[in-house]
């Protein structure tokens, strides 16, 4: 499988690229597995001081994104990628889970979309985004953070990202564990402020130590 592009446009791009060069996202650069675009869409905004919002129709609170420089930036990353899935961090989206990571970790581009302020013109949202997706039934100041956990999510997926090709199968949600979340796991020192780790990790009797495991799952 060739590399996944992601293309992600923000107003603050800066704010993404520090999480970017970091831990596993640098390395799957490094390894050329993804690469990451960042694109700031104020440069596409016909305002001669690059507005990018406006007040609703209706009235209320804030200001809301306008669609002709998301619409404009995103026509012209489809020229060079005429197949890439557009994503919106949305509240009002399905909620995020890991089913929905392997099904985007088989795209070859993403691209997505950090909205601020109220909100984004539902004519961008109707015109440009394939799905919208949230993180949970909460609100954050803007898209940029479930855009980066999504990246995360889809990146650690793809084959040679990760040192031991099995680590996320036998993780939550992994496909070794059903969709359950992870048994406790434990480290050195054997005793840590008066907790000490269960006797059956301590036995290497591995048919038992298993069926720990296993009796501590999580569904």
């Amino acid at each position: 499988m060739s590399k996944i592009i992601f293309n992600i446009l923000t107003l603050f791009p800066q704010s993404i690229q520090n999480y970017l060069d970091s831990s596993i996202l640098k390395i799957a650069q490094e390894k050329d597995l993804v690469e990451y675009n960042l694109v700031n869409f104020r440069k596409y905004s016909l305002n001669k001081h690059g507005k990018v919002d406006d007040t609703p129709y209706g009235g209320g609170a804030g200001m809301v994104l306008s669609p002709q420089p998301i619409f404009d930036c995103i026509q012209e990353i489809k020229k060079e990628n005429p197949n890439t899935y557009v994503i919106f961090a949305s509240p009002r989206g399905k909620t995020l889970n890991q089913g929905k990571l392997l099904e985007l970790s088989k795209k070859a581009n993403i691209t997505l979309l950090c909205g601020r302020y109220e909100g984004l013109d539902q004519r961008a949202i109707d015109l440009c985004v394939d799905e919208e997706i949230s993180l949970g039934d909460f609100i954050l100041c803007g898209g940029e953070l479930p855009s980066l956990c999504i990246i995360e999510g889809v990146t650690r997926l793809i084959p040679g990202v990760l040192g031991n090709q099995e680590s996320h199968q036998k993780e939550s949600f992994g496909e070794n564990l059903d969709g359950k979340k992870k048994h406790p796991v434990y480290t050195k020192p054997e005793n840590f402020q008066g907790l000490k780790v269960p006797d059956v990790l301590l036995s290497g009797h591995h048919s038992n130590i298993h069926k720990w495991k296993n009796k501590n799952l999580k569904g």
